[in-house]
């Protein structure tokens, strides 16, 4: 089969989007498929082509993300390049102009298209000072992926959140992590070292993007609350963003690593007591089901990921949305029984070890495979698939 993926983010960014597409591009090239790339024109591009599968367009700077870019208009530009080599589906990963000029060349071309709905725009109004803006926010949302053949949500919760705002033909394409990487046994004590904390110390740790969107303010006041038990207690903060120097100046004791990926991201992880996690705009959030497989017991609020996987009382802690008392109680007293931690981080790894990629992977196969069928010109598959790689993801 023949594949196209269009996308605003892509790796070497570093967000929740850009690695979801390119795990969900490289599992259709492992199943031996021919996958071609639509993104912007990054900074490390230059004024070079790009990869041989990558059709590269113009972008501009994204406010308020610094690094990042969204794509122009080029619907004429894809119409062309998908008429000489035209794909039996395509996956449109993100909503902005790009991902409608997409939409609007597979229409014209009669080429069925799925949608990802990765971010939460809605949401980010309230964070960005302007709640009055989320009720058009879902509805530009809504006519948006309605234009698609599928709308692909990775948790049954945002399935039924979408349906009652009357998103159509929403599938469900659940998620999973590499437990190779991010494991339990990355733990390194020199890297512990380095952030001032030996084997009684305890570290709590926030891996993401640090940004107003992710409720960070909470995060902080959970550690103040739980370094009153762990005087020694540190607090570590994997990424960047806009917030990142305010939460600098304001606590010169937190620990900041910058942006971290692959093993070294994982040994960051793994290096972790207690993950922090306080945000309410997440549509999955990968980090929850990464510091699981890194034996890390998980503070997070019950939505997304964690409602899908953390059990609380097991894993962590899943708090009501909202709770921000109970968030920062479960943050202490995790915190301070060092038994619980021991039993919660089996537990977190144990519950995520049957989760593949692969399987994932599959799915997607199998969904693309699925619309270039019902348009009636759907090519051979590469390779049949196994009885275990039927589709898991439901149309609600």
């Amino acid at each position: 089969m023949r594949y196209a993926i269009v996308t605003e983010t892509y790796p070497p960014e570093i967000n929740g989007v850009a690695l979801t597409v390119r795990g969900l591009e490289q599992g259709l090239r492992a199943r031996g498929h021919e996958v071609s790339v639509v993104r912007p024109r990054q900074a490390a591009d230059g004024h070079g082509d790009g990869a041989a599968h990558e059709l590269l367009v113009r972008g501009l700077p994204l406010p308020r993300y610094p690094g990042l870019r969204f794509g122009l208009p080029c619907a004429a530009r894809l119409r062309q390049a998908w008429s000489a080599a035209r794909p039996d589906a395509i996956y449109v990963a993100t909503e902005g102009p790009l991902g409608g000029s997409a939409l609007k060349a597979a229409r014209a071309l009669g080429i069925p298209a799925a949608t990802g709905f990765h971010t939460r725009f809605d949401e980010y109004m309230r964070d960005y000072g302007a709640p009055f803006l989320v009720g058009a926010a879902l509805a530009w949302m809504r006519r948006f992926h309605n234009g698609a053949d599928a709308t692909l949500v990775p948790t049954r919760e945002l399935a039924d959140f979408l349906r009652e705002r009357g998103f159509h033909d929403v599938v469900r394409l659940p998620r999973a992590v590499d437990t190779a990487l991010f494991d339990p046994a990355r733990r390194d004590r020199g890297l512990r070292g380095q952030w001032g904390a030996d084997d009684a110390s305890l570290v709590a740790i926030y891996v993401g993007r640090i940004a107003p969107e992710k409720n960070l303010d909470l995060a902080v006041r959970a550690f103040r609350a739980l370094q009153q038990r762990r005087p020694e207690a540190r607090f570590v903060w994997v990424g960047d963003g806009p917030a990142r120097a305010r939460l600098e100046r304001d606590n010169p004791d937190f620990v900041f690593c910058g942006v971290q990926r692959g093993e070294t991201l994982a040994a960051h992880f793994a290096s972790g007591d207690l993950f922090l996690f306080p945000s309410l705009s997440e549509t999955f959030g990968n980090v929850t089901l990464e510091a699981m497989a890194s034996g890390v017991p998980t503070v997070a609020y019950d939505y997304g990921a964690a409602h899908e996987h953390l059990r609380d009382g097991e894993h962590g802690a899943a708090l009501r949305n909202g709770d921000e008392a109970g968030f920062i109680d479960a943050a202490a007293r995790i915190a301070g029984d060092d038994a619980l931690r021991a039993r919660m981080a089996h537990a977190g790894r144990e519950a995520i070890a049957g989760l593949r990629p692969q399987q994932v992977a599959a799915d997607f196969d199998a969904l693309l495979h699925g619309l270039a069928e019902r348009s009636g010109t759907p090519r051979r598959l590469s390779q049949e698939p196994r009885p275990d790689n039927k589709p898991e993801q439901e149309v609600v």
